[in-house]
This record gives C-alpha cells, sequence and structure tokens, in this order.
C-alpha cells in the first residue's frame, strides 16, 4: 500500500473492532464480506450492465510463448465498471480487507509478512504459483 502501511492499517482495525471480536465472529463476517464482494461484482453484470461476462473456454496452444498466451486468455469481461458499481465493489472490497486484518490480529498474523512472503512466492514459482 502506498503511504498507509498494512500494519498501520492492521493496528487501526485492532482499535475499532469490538463487537466482532471472537474468531468466530470474524470467520463468520469474513465470508458475509466475501460473499458481498461477489454480490456487487455480479449485480454490475446483472442490474446495471456496465460490464458484461462472456465466458468461454481458455484454449493454450503447447507453441505459444508466455506474451503470446496473455493475449489469447481472456478475462472474460466486456466493458468498464460505471462510477457506482466501482465505488460499490471497492467499499465490499474495503469491507473484506478489514475483517481480513481482523483475522490476522486474532491469530496473531503479520499481513505484510504474509504479502511479503506470498511475493517472494509468486517471485520463485511464477506461472506455476496456482496451478
Amino acid at each position: 500500500m502506498s503511504t498507509l502501511s498494512l500494519q498501520s492499517f492492521q493496528e487501526q482495525v485492532s482499535e475499532l473492532l469490538l463487537r466482532h471480536r471472537s474468531l468466530l465472529d470474524v470467520l463468520s463476517k469474513n465470508g458475509q464480506s466475501n460473499s458481498s464482494v461477489n454480490r456487487s461484482v455480479t449485480k454490475a453484470v446483472t442490474e446495471c450492465g456496465c460490464i458484461e461476462l462472456h465466458a468461454t473456454k481458455q484454449t493454450f496452444e503447447p507453441s505459444f510463448n508466455l506474451e503470446q498466451a496473455k493475449e489469447v486468455v481472456g478475462k472474460h469481461v466486456q466493458g468498464e465498471l460505471c462510477e457506482n458499481c466501482k465505488e460499490a465493489i471497492s467499499s465490499e472490497l474495503g469491507r473484506s480487507l478489514f475483517y481480513m486484518s481482523a483475522l490476522c490480529n486474532l491469530l496473531d498474523i503479520n499481513m505484510d509478512e504474509v504479502v511479503e512472503r506470498e511475493s517472494k512466492k509468486c517471485s520463485t514459482l511464477g506461472l506455476f504459483n496456482l496451478s
């Protein structure tokens, strides 16, 4: 994050979280906030229509190099989020980040370290990271 570190955000969340300090409460709120992100994206497609979903089978040719493969693989998204949908999705992502931070706090996990470890893993494994 730019001027605000994940650590300072995590400390802020720790100070603000009063009602849901139980691990079970935070787990359920984290799941609920993630579902709200999904719902906001879905509403951008089905209610607003500012983006469209055109999902098809992703085809990969063994002869393609990395750059060619990136050009062929699609996002399945057409259009751009309108300001209202972008704001709604950003808000839900923020809430999701809040509860992720709360979960880290309850389990004594430093978010900066999580991001750093994941970044190193991505650098080491490259394309094979999530396969």
